[in-house]
């Protein structure tokens, strides 16, 4: 089966200034799952590599450079799924996990699909995974430079230059397809509020032999639609990714009058990616190409 790999930092009104370090992040992100797939890693791995790196740059809404809610915390989500057996791992609400898509991905085995909050930080402690005071956020949130937005721009998408949520799909050489996304959530959220970005189906999804969808947007309109999973359905008829990909977001916008992306490898390692938004900030690989590929 021929490899493919791709990412995306999220979608919304990306400011030009940040457009190098947006796309450097995600091609640093591509390249860490790329170098798994080439040494004859998993797509879980891979997966996994390249989330952890953007949740590791403060440049993206996710992990360290999570941005905070209403009352002034940062509450993460992350989900990951497995297409060869359709196992889910996710989580939402956490404050004390740097990177939420380890968690993830240790709930994948469980019984449970998803845990919240506290829930979530017990199963952390248990399996090592590293926790962080809810002020390593809060500190790398005051930290980020502040600029200016469109008076214009959707509230979710214009709090200091950041922009939804990241993610990653991976292709490996067993055929094997797996989806994965990560994010701190909308600025100024309120607590407990919930997107789409741990709902399997609808911010992510993954089935072997079909595809793999990772989305970033306005999350209550990509749960309504069912995103990620209308858009294997679409390959299920006979999309390609790309095809599938154009489709849908063009859905997303008749049906809900929102915004947002996404970016999906079909089973045959087609790469498609889509947005209606200004920008979304996206890298890929394929085995046809040196290095990585990486866009606003």
């Amino acid at each position: 089966m021929p490899l493919a790999l791709i990412v995306h930092g999220g979608a919304g009104a990306i400011a030009p200034a940040r457009f190098t370090a947006a796309q450097a992040g995600c091609a640093a992100a591509a390249q860490a799952g790329w170098d798994v797939l080439c040494a004859g890693g998993s797509a879980l791995e891979a997966v996994t590599a390249a989330v952890v790196a953007l949740e590791d740059n403060p440049t993206f809404n996710a992990g360290t450079g999570a941005v905070l809610t209403r009352e002034g915390h940062a509450e993460l989500d992350a989900g990951i799924m497995d297409g060869a057996t359709l196992d889910v791992g996710a989580v939402a609400g956490v404050r004390r996990v740097k990177n939420p898509i380890l968690l993830a991905r240790q709930i994948l085995p469980l019984p449970q699909v998803l845990l919240l909050g506290s829930g979530a930080e017990a199963v952390a402690e248990q399996h090592s995974i590293p926790l962080v005071d809810p002020q390593h956020f809060i500190e790398a949130y005051r930290r980020a430079p502040s600029e200016p937005q469109p008076d214009d721009a959707e509230p979710s998408l214009r709090v200091e230059g950041k922009h939804g949520t990241v993610g990653a799909v991976a292709l490996d050489g067993a055929g094997h397809i797996v989806a994965a996304a990560s994010t701190g959530g909308m600025a100024n959220k309120p607590p407990g509020r919930v997107g789409d970005t741990p709902i399997a189906g609808a911010g992510y999804y993954a089935e072997d032999g079909v595809g793999g969808v990772s989305c970033t947007g306005q999350g209550e309109a990509f749960i309504r639609l069912v995103v990620a999973r209308r858009v294997c359905e679409a390959i299920e008829r006979g999309a390609d990714a790309q095809a599938a990909a154009d489709a849908v977001i063009a859905q997303l916008g008749a049906r809900t009058q929102m915004e947002g992306g996404l970016i999906v490898i079909d089973a045959a390692g087609h790469i498609g990616f889509a947005r209606n938004t200004a920008a979304m900030s996206y890298a890929f690989c394929t085995e046809s190409m040196a290095t990585p590929q990486a866009g606003i």
